[in-house]
């Protein structure tokens, strides 16, 4: 079995202890202790992974389950997760396996290396494979060594993320990780703080940094009514991405009891088209619907013409009509990566 392996994104500080900067909790972690993620510990000065290699869930999944509906469209992703997380999400969807005390037996989960893991992605046939279902920062060392191995396959790497890594882990992503989808879980500081005990101001500049990297960004919030489905939050939402660019798609997420959240009822149809609609008022090109029934929200279409791009319908093979990121009937080129 192997061991926790050592850590990158830590400096020493004093009276071995030391200064993690991988996400912008940036703990400060005592000798013996953990950080917030409490995944990362300080041994005699050092800090470890205890989750190198420990994965947790495995699955093949449609691309568009991440949600990333502009990046390679119609293709599976080889999905992987270890435990923990660095937020505290009370609405999480993968609670057992990020928040639980699961999450403390790290040496009973099997280890496997990053090459089994690109081997495995690669025999499946997958277009990318997606750090998924917990926060992929927390086990960044992991991903950024079998990203390294996929790009040389010929393999895209994708985060399905939070967007709470500092600027120094988005430079280690750069050129490794293609795509991103990112939860803009709100917007006001006192959402993050006491729902998700972090702060908004660095998911914002993770985002920014991620859109100047040249990685393919999406943007997914799940509105959870009564906390952040407010117009002003949803039009702050809106308008902040489209300040990136127009072409960043917008996931709109409905929300359903889980976790820690069973007294809110789920997101009301209205509102989630509200949101649609002021996206396309902030100016966003892209709005999609998720969590839905209705087959409303799903389809891309070209926003020069209307012409309709991509049909989609939940999790089936979407038809694409498209051969190049160009729109047949009016020529626009289209922010999708295709291959």
């Amino acid at each position: 079995m192997k061991e926790a392996a050592k850590a990158r994104f830590y400096r020493p500080g004093r009276d071995e202890a030391v200064e993690c900067f991988l996400c912008n909790h940036r703990c400060h972690v005592a000798e013996g202790k953990r950080g917030a993620c409490r995944v990362r510990e300080n041994r005699r000065g050092k800090l470890y992974s205890l989750v190198y290699g420990r994965i947790i869930a495995s699955h093949m999944d449609p691309i568009e389950k991440k949600p990333l509906y502009h990046f390679l469209p119609g293709a599976q992703a080889y999905s992987i997760a270890t435990p923990g997380c660095n937020f505290r999400c009370s609405f999480c969807q993968n609670w057992r396996i990020s928040q639980t005390d699961i999450a403390q037996r790290f040496d009973s989960i099997p280890y496997v290396s990053p090459e089994e893991t690109v081997s495995a992605a690669a025999r499946s046939g997958a277009g990318s494979i997606a750090y998924t279902y917990t926060e992929p920062t927390i086990f960044m060392e992991y991903a950024l060594d079998c990203a390294e191995l996929a790009r040389r396959r010929g393999i895209k790497n994708v985060f399905v993320t939070n967007g709470y890594q500092t600027p120094e882990a988005v430079e280690a992503m750069r050129g490794l990780i293609d795509a991103a989808n990112v939860d803009l879980k709100a917007f006001t500081d006192e959402f993050y703080r006491r729902i998700l005990k972090a702060s908004l101001q660095p998911v914002l500049d993770t985002i920014a940094n991620m859109h100047a990297a040249g990685i393919h960004l999406e943007i997914t919030t799940l509105i959870v009514p009564t906390q952040n489905d407010s117009e002003e939050q949803l039009r702050g939402i809106a308008e902040f991405i489209a300040s990136l660019s127009a072409d960043i798609p917008w996931h709109i997420s409905r929300f359903h009891p889980d976790f820690r959240e069973h007294d809110l009822a789920p997101t009301p149809l209205a509102t989630m088209q509200r949101a649609v609609q002021i996206g396309r008022e902030a100016g966003l090109n892209f709005v999609y619907m998720g969590n839905v029934l209705s087959p409303e929200g799903q389809n891309t279409t070209c926003p020069g013409c209307g012409r309709t791009l991509i049909s989609r319908s939940g999790f089936a093979r979407p038809n694409v009509e498209i051969e190049e990121p160009l729109c047949p009937a009016c020529g626009r080129k289209l922010p999708i990566v295709l291959k």
